[in-house]
């Protein structure tokens, strides 16, 4: 079984997905089904992610070729320490909003569950894929689970903001098309490992063209990780979805930050010869520049849900910072972070969502309004996600914002990093003491919260689950730091893909 481990983060969703569109499941009646059905299938996935962590840690990254079919012709997923990783974070992500949206989110829709199942798939096949064109066939997947969840409940707003998601990506899908085409008129091949052992080989003429398509991926790459000045789709389309998606939806602008990772550090890294390093010019200026939109979007948000969406362009932006400084310590530091401002993100699109249900018309908007019912249980929430966002001690955006900025050796680097993440803290920290304020200790002097629905068991456990692993991280933090540090070091280590992959010269 674990020799067909690999595979399994894909065919669990793919299967179960698919079986959840059967009778059995279908009809207003069959919600308890379907509830039960996905409920097992994130355990499932959550063990096999586990699973595949530790099998990995312990002997190596693993190598799957579907039918058989050897690399670089073969379609081949590759779990190493990174992906592993990233694979079982999805799986705790879709746990944590799968307990949420059993509060009612799901009855919305007779289809929600199936297409969690299929965003899940998406993303776990992004992740794994060391193959170019099968990763567009899962971005592909991903984005047209995502359109529909887009619009899951219905509404005027989703409706609108799902359109320009949509005609978005469509242009996306297609320069990610053309930018297939073009390496692979290049280099002959779209596999990721036997892409890099030939860049160094090209011609002057040939460098050109596999110039122009890395500059094409990492456009489209962008337009996923909503990097400046792509990013402007993020805030419309997060405050539009229901809270459980956008929460799943923290983790689609990583894919994005993943695949610069991935794509710049074992393609156009430093074996690639004249073609070494192309993108990290243009990453410095855009990475800055998306910490600096992020922060003064932080500032003038209207509501904690676009104040979470612009936070989120801010952690876009200290990833690429990370990758901008090209070294396994720098990746080891982004690696942690990634995992922090995932989770967190993700949190605080629920409580905002629990916040606005007890405030009446006035939502999470930043204005005077009822009090909230459960302000206790709720301000202790936004308080531990809030110090943990901005970076305070004792929590995991402490440790992360710190290893980004140890990673900094240079004194231009020191000078650059140190400015804006600092800064961007700083912001941080006020837009949320600002949020925290208005929503938790501005309200009328006759404000009588007790009509107001108290907050569902499903919703406090969802986002108390994803909470815990801030603090987590901290307590673990050796154990988390020496794991993001060797899968930093196994994705610079481009001779081990290619060993891996046997094609690697002289290899069996």
């Amino acid at each position: 079984m674990s020799f067909h481990l690999p595979i399994l983060p894909i065919l669990i969703p793919l299967i179960g997905g698919l079986l959840m569109l059967l009778p059995p499941f279908i009809g207003v009646e069959r919600y308890r089904h379907r509830r039960v059905a996905t409920l097992l299938l994130t355990l499932l996935q959550v063990a096999c992610g586990i699973w595949l962590m530790v099998t990995v840690s312990q002997h190596g990254a693993l190598m799957y070729a579907v039918g058989d079919w050897q690399p670089p012709f073969g379609i081949i997923l590759y779990a190493d320490l990174l992906s592993s990783m990233l694979i079982a974070l999805t799986s705790f992500l879709g746990l944590g909003i799968t307990l949420y949206s059993f509060a009612g989110t799901d009855r919305e829709g007779k289809y929600y569950h199936p297409l969690i199942q299929f965003q899940l798939l998406g993303i776990s096949g992004a992740f794994l894929t060391n193959d170019l064109f099968n990763l567009f066939v899962f971005f592909e997947v991903l984005l047209i689970a995502s359109y529909a969840l887009m619009v899951h409940g219905g509404g005027k707003q989703k409706t609108l903001a799902n359109v320009h998601y949509v005609i978005l990506n469509l242009i996306g899908s297609s320069l990610f098309l053309i930018a297939l085409g073009t390496l692979y008129a290049a280099t002959g091949t779209l596999n990721i490992a036997d892409m890099s052992q030939r860049m160094a080989e090209l011609g002057p003429s040939q460098k050109v063209i596999a110039q122009v398509g890395g500059s094409l991926l990492l456009v489209v790459f962008g337009l996923k990780a909503a990097m400046l000045p792509l990013h402007f789709w993020l805030p419309q389309t997060y405050e539009a979805a229901s809270a459980p998606v956008a929460a799943l939806f923290a983790i689609m602008t990583k894919v994005g930050v993943y695949c610069i990772f991935r794509v710049f550090t074992v393609i156009f890294g430093d074996t690639a010869g004249d073609l070494a390093g192309m993108a990290e010019p243009w990453i410095w200026v855009l990475a800055i520049l998306t910490v600096t939109a992020g922060s003064i979007g932080a500032l003038a948000s209207p509501n904690l849900r676009t104040l979470n969406s612009n936070l989120i362009i801010v952690s876009v932006g200290t990833l690429l910072i990370a990758f901008a400084l090209r070294t396994p310590e720098a990746t080891a530091a982004g690696l942690f972070y990634l995992i922090h401002s995932t989770v967190i993100s993700a949190t605080l699109f629920l409580v905002a969502d629990m916040v606005g249900q007890q405030r009446g018309k006035a939502l999470d908007r930043f204005v005077l309004a009822r009090k909230v019912k459960q302000q206790t249980a709720f301000g202790i929430l936004f308080f531990i996600a809030a110090l943990a966002v901005a970076g305070l001690p004792p929590f995991s955006g402490f440790l992360g914002k710190l290893m980004v900025l140890q990673a900094a050796t240079g004194a231009a680097e020191k000078l650059w990093v140190w400015t804006f993440v600092l800064i961007s803290s700083l912001v941080t920290i006020v837009a949320l003491s600002r949020a925290g304020t208005t929503l938790f200790w501005r309200y009328p002097e006759n404000s009588d919260p007790s009509d107001s629905k108290s907050a569902s068991i499903w919703q406090l456990s969802g986002a108390v689950l994803l909470l815990v692993a801030s603090p987590a991280m901290v307590v673990f933090g050796g154990y988390v730091i020496q794991y993001t540090t060797d899968a930093a070091a196994q994705l610079h280590n481009v001779p081990y893909l290619l060993e891996a992959m046997n094609l690697r010269e002289g290899a069996q």
